[in-house]
């Protein structure tokens, strides 16, 4: 089936969208030769309306036949072959190994849903018997367990071309649910999206599925989106990005006649804690090692860490530390709007009279700016999220000023703490007043890198999420296309 060119994957369209775009090649700007069509409204209807039909056989599948669509979807991710990692390099600008290191995690987390959905336990089925003796009424016969919300609308993220795209975690515990996709591409990266949703569709096919249990649609624009999100028949989503997007998108989803859950990842500075102890006895290394974790990817990272919050009496670490960052080229960033929020965040902390810049470039590069509490209280703007390889540094007083800080900081995905057994005598409140903020803690690590695991939470706190009781990452992700259904005396 050759869809080259289609803006659906998943049907045939008569009406052709109105705005035509292309992708872009990261390290030089040149614009790719495949033209792709901005999918209409009408042709965002004919998705839902067959992911609607589609979901009255799917969700009536076996957890079997739906993890054998699972395990024929990576093959068919693997049958493409070098084109995809070529095609990802191009639209993205990251290098081959992080590209190919990318579709291991993708088809990784796709046998992991495959794997979950094969033990009937996923369904958390909860028994209780009947007691009909029992007085003054008898007991009725319970069973609950888990089945899916329906037609789920996934948007991709810029930053991960494939992990967090057509094939992401959102998809695949969406379709591991029992729930139809209707997928909006990334413009950063069409033509990547595109061979991965034609991977879907072949894999569809191969397995029997319904049609319409996977589309994808392409879009520039906003429009889209919005339209996807009021649709009735939507009836969950999952998006990766900017607060401004997530947030716009989970207004319209609670604005509905009929509310739904948007499952929203909106940015994190994830703030790294930082003591006495571990900066005395680690030092150079540790310096060095924070400068590789804030510029990894040039910072596109959701847990780049963005924040430091140190004691005043450990103000020379970070001497240390901007000259690390000095060191560090600035590199290619994932999209030309990216790199242009990029400079205008690094301006505002520039300029910004709360801040004070230690790194020597005089333009956007790799940056580390200070601050005080409260200044970071007074002027929140400093602590917002600028999108790559920059961190700000919160200076304390005391442990005490510390914690305050932190009772005031608003929800992260991540939060980690640096520090000996010498220093951590004397954190146990602080680590508490951690753990009301994040979604993941980590001891004497820095949190670039989410492995893939059931243990794992990619989630947090508004406003890094929509949802604190969610992940978007690890098998529990699958919760978030599922409800509880009680069945009695059955």
């Amino acid at each position: 089936m050759n869809l080259t060119g289609k803006q659906i994957i998943g049907f045939q369209t008569k009406a052709a969208g109105h705005r035509n775009f292309q992708g872009i090649q990261a390290t030089t700007g040149e614009v790719l030769p495949q033209v792709f069509v901005e999918a209409t409204d009408e042709e965002a209807n004919e998705a839902l309306a067959k992911a609607s039909v589609a979901f009255k056989v799917y969700r009536n599948l076996s957890d079997a036949q739906r993890a054998n669509f699972l395990n024929s979807i990576a093959e068919e991710i693997l049958a493409i072959g070098d084109v995809l990692i070529q095609t990802a390099c191009a639209e993205s600008g990251l290098p081959e190994a992080r590209i190919t290191g990318e579709r291991g995690r993708t088809i990784g987390q796709i046998q992991a849903f495959a794997n979950f959905i094969s033990n009937p336990s996923w369904k958390r089925e909860i028994v209780d018997e009947a007691m009909p003796e029992r007085q003054p009424l008898p007991k009725p016969r319970l069973v609950q367990k888990q089945i899916p919300l329906g037609p789920t609308v996934v948007f991709g993220a810029s930053n991960f071309p494939l992990a967090f795209s057509v094939a992401g975690g959102d998809t695949l515990s969406a379709l591991a649910a029992g729930c139809p996709v209707v997928f909006k591409a990334h413009p950063a990266h069409p033509n990547t999206c595109d061979l991965v949703g034609q991977a879907i569709q072949k894999a569809a096919q191969k397995s029997g599925m319904p049609d319409g249990t996977f589309s994808l649609l392409h879009a520039q624009g906003h429009e889209i989106g919005g339209y996807l999100i009021k649709h009735a028949i939507t009836k969950a989503v999952a998006f990766t990005g900017s607060y401004r997007g997530g947030k716009a998108l989970f207004d319209l989803a609670v604005r509905r006649e009929v509310p739904i859950p948007v499952y929203a990842e909106m940015g994190s500075i994830n703030p790294v804690y930082l003591f006495s102890e571990r900066i005395a006895t680690q030092g150079e290394g540790l310096a060095d090692a924070f400068s590789q974790s804030i510029c990894l990817g040039v910072g596109q990272f959701c847990t780049n860490p963005g924040l430091i919050v140190l004691l005043e009496k450990d103000v020379a670490f970070l001497t240390s530390l901007a000259s690390k960052l000095d060191a560090m080229p600035l590199g290619t960033f994932l999209t030309a709007g990216i790199k242009d929020a990029f400079a205008h965040g690094w301006n505002t902390l520039n300029h910004h009279p709360a801040t004070t810049r230690l790194t020597a470039s005089e333009i956007p590069a790799p940056s580390l700016f200070s601050t005080t509490v409260r200044e970071a209280i007074a002027y929140p703007e400093v602590l917002e999220e600028v999108f790559g390889p920059c961190t700000v540094a919160v200076v304390c007083k005391d442990l005490h000023e510390m914690i305050a800080f932190t009772e005031q900081m608003p929800g992260q995905l991540t939060a980690t703490i640096q520090a000996e057994p010498t220093d951590l005598a004397s954190l146990d409140e602080l680590i508490d007043e951690v753990s009301q903020k994040v979604g993941r803690i980590l001891l004497n690590g820095f949190p670039t890198g989410v492995e893939v695991s059931p243990a794992m939470v990619h989630g947090g706190p508004f406003p890094a999420t929509s949802d604190a009781r969610s992940t978007s990452v690890g098998t529990e992700a699958i919760y978030r296309f599922t409800r509880p259904v009680c069945w009695q005396n059955f």
